[in-house]
């Protein structure tokens, strides 16, 4: 049955639109990506990228951004068209910037400006309460765990290089986790209201799911709607404040339906010239921050 409550519809839909986007035509898909094209010069394209649209393929995916690459090549330009290359990732869940490629040597160019970070990437994420301080930097290495629990599965977690000493407090250097890969977080509150906060993320490094692990342990401020990050031991949805709840007409019950929260906002690089890429958070974001009272001057 459909839900009376309009909050609870808005959530519904976007989890069913996120399986709609799995059955569709390949082509339908390509008009979709065409229509969310922000920018574009002889040498890329720029896409503020849906949310729920996986960038890779994978068991269970049968729609991702990779396999219409060459047909929405042919919508931007022409029949002839050679197909656009991926030059970075976003998780599914995540919205926002999206640099594609229209050659190889390109590609392979802004690749590498990525991995010398040379590429200065904004975030935007409502998240569950305030950290503190309110600016700062994260500078804590992450590694990947299998959680133990009745249902084993493999996180992203935190292997700090420094711990308290038990016997007096005193910071403590521990020994380094060979498989962690450093990460490097700078965030800053941008406004907070309702026991949430918009923030705004700057990730040095680009570890898998980073700014998720960093603001949930690192700061202890999950991102609204990270099911995953929000608990270590199991998986179960997010506990919202009674407030937050109250704000966003949400029950409990129906919170695991909640999106994840988290827009590529900005990307600067340079090609020749300095680019500088900004995409609008999408419109459920945009309705979560009036809802819960965060107000933003426009960037």
């Amino acid at each position: 049955q459909i839900p009376k409550d309009p909050a609870q519809r808005r959530v519904r839909e976007l989890a069913m639109l996120s399986k709609q986007l799995q059955q569709i035509h390949p082509n339908v898909l390509a008009k979709v990506l065409k229509q969310a094209t922000v920018y574009q010069n002889e040498e890329i394209v720029v896409i503020n990228k849906p949310y729920g649209l996986p960038v890779h393929g994978g068991p269970g995916i049968k729609n991702c951004i990779t396999d219409v690459l060459p047909i929405l090549a042919k919508m931007l330009e022409n029949m002839n068209a050679k197909p656009l290359h991926l030059c970075h990732r976003l998780d599914k869940e995540t919205t926002g910037v999206m640099v594609l490629a229209r050659s190889k040597e390109v590609a392979d160019r802004i690749r590498l400006l990525f991995k010398t970070r040379q590429v200065e990437k904004i975030y935007w994420a409502i998240s569950l309460g305030d950290p503190d301080p309110a600016e700062g930097i994260v500078d804590i290495p992450i590694v990947e765990k299998e959680v133990r629990s009745h249902q084993s599965h493999y996180k992203m977690t935190l292997a700090p290089n420094y711990r308290l000493s038990p016997e007096d407090g005193k910071v403590m250097k521990i020994r380094k986790n060979r498989n962690a890969e450093s990460a490097v977080t700078r965030y800053r509150l941008l406004a907070s209201s309702s026991t949430c906060s918009l923030l705004e993320l700057q990730p040095i490094t680009g570890v898998k799911h980073q700014i998720r692990v960093h603001l949930a342990y690192g700061l202890g401020c999950p991102i609204l709607g990270d099911h995953k990050y929000s608990h270590w031991s199991k998986l179960a949805p997010q506990k919202l404040p009674e407030i937050t709840l109250k704000r966003l007409k949400l029950e409990q019950s129906k919170a695991r339906h909640l999106p994840l929260h988290l827009h590529a906002h900005r990307l600067s690089l340079c090609l020749g010239q300095q680019i500088d890429l900004v995409c609008k958070p999408p419109l459920f974001f945009q309705k979560t921050l009036k809802k819960l009272g965060l107000d933003v001057a426009n960037d």
